[in-house]
């Protein structure tokens, strides 16, 4: 396991009457970010828990840094770190303080818990509420504390489940920013998350999770290309006009169009996407269509996973308007 960080064969975990995860396989290589993507209930904090000693599996066999999970827990717990998905600071502290204490229960030497409390203090853009109490923190402001916390100490594989739920985009930002610093410096970064911005901004590979077990992985771009290639898309001004502009679609790219009524749009899947939005253009405007739009898209992660699970409720796109 050389150059695996992280492995997962065959894991089993119930809770009561629920199966929480049902033959979960994974591997992670060693400096690098992992994403599992999936939405509420797929099972990825249950994984997250079992990788990291915090609940027990009850079938197939984990390791981490190269220690077995349920043998040699100790020697995992030495080696990890996790931010979960609630803070986990304390709130009558202030923020420098909670990074002090953090550091000196990691050992560090007083000096130098401080200065790396002031480290990440910066980092994550808390140095002027850093000698406030933390119960007068905002949302955002304990969850990139927490982040901070996990971080005191660099370790060798960092666990992070869903750790921008809440945060605004810039706060967002300063936390990718952190992962990659980390990464950068040799950490391994499993990384479950419902944005599917978030798994193609970071990740390295993604492993879509449904119903406790792994459906699919890859990288964005592989997960992406299952759903065929490029799309040629025309969104026509007047709904009159959809008709006419599907029958071109049809004749210059082979396939029929899917047909959006309420958005006039269309879109057709082609092989080489310059040739066919060249001549899907040609042909809409010989035939004298009012085209309000017309351009190219690939697949999206939402597409992909909706395609792969078949459920309505897909992970978020972004976080745009989220409490600071």
């Amino acid at each position: 396991m050389a150059g695996e960080a992280i492995v997962a064969e065959g894991i089993r975990k119930r809770y009561g009457d629920t199966q929480a995860l049902d033959d979960f396989h994974l591997t992670v290589a060693r400096g690098t970010v992992h994403a599992v993507l999936g939405p509420n209930g797929a099972g990825k904090t249950t994984a997250v828990r079992s990788l990291t000693t915090l609940a027990r599996i009850d079938a197939g066999r984990a390791w981490v840094s190269g220690f077995d999970v349920a043998r040699q827990p100790d020697e995992v717990r030495a080696r990890i770190g996790l931010t979960g998905q609630y803070a986990a600071v304390d709130e009558q502290l202030s923020g420098r303080q909670n990074l002090v204490m953090f550091g000196r229960l990691f050992r560090l030497r007083a000096p130098m818990a401080r200065r790396r409390a002031d480290e990440l203090l910066a980092q994550f853009g808390l140095s002027e509420a850093a000698g406030r109490s933390v119960n007068g923190y905002s949302g955002g402001m304990r969850r990139r504390l927490d982040l901070a916390a996990s971080m005191v100490v660099v370790p060798e594989v960092l666990f992070l489940d869903e750790p921008t739920t809440g945060l605004d985009p810039r706060s967002r930002n300063q936390v990718w920013d952190a992962v990659r610093s980390l990464v950068a410096g040799g950490t391994t970064v499993l990384l479950t998350t419902q944005y599917l911005e978030e798994a193609d901004q970071l990740a390295d590979l993604i492993s879509v999770v449904d119903a406790g077990r792994v459906v699919a992985g890859g990288t964005a771009d592989q997960l992406k290309s299952r759903l065929g290639g490029d799309r040629v898309e025309v969104v026509v001004r007047h709904g009159a006009e959809l008709a006419r502009a599907a029958a071109i679609m049809h004749r210059v790219c082979g396939v029929p169009a899917e047909i959006d009524e309420d958005e006039r749009r269309l879109v057709v899947r082609v092989a080489d996407r310059v040739l066919a939005l060249t001549e899907v253009a040609r042909e809409l405007r010989d035939a004298g269509l009012d085209v309000a739009d017309l351009g190219t898209r690939r697949p999206t992660l939402d597409e992909v996973f909706l395609h792969l699970t078949g459920r309505g409720g897909a992970p978020a796109a972004s976080q745009e308007g989220a409490a600071a």
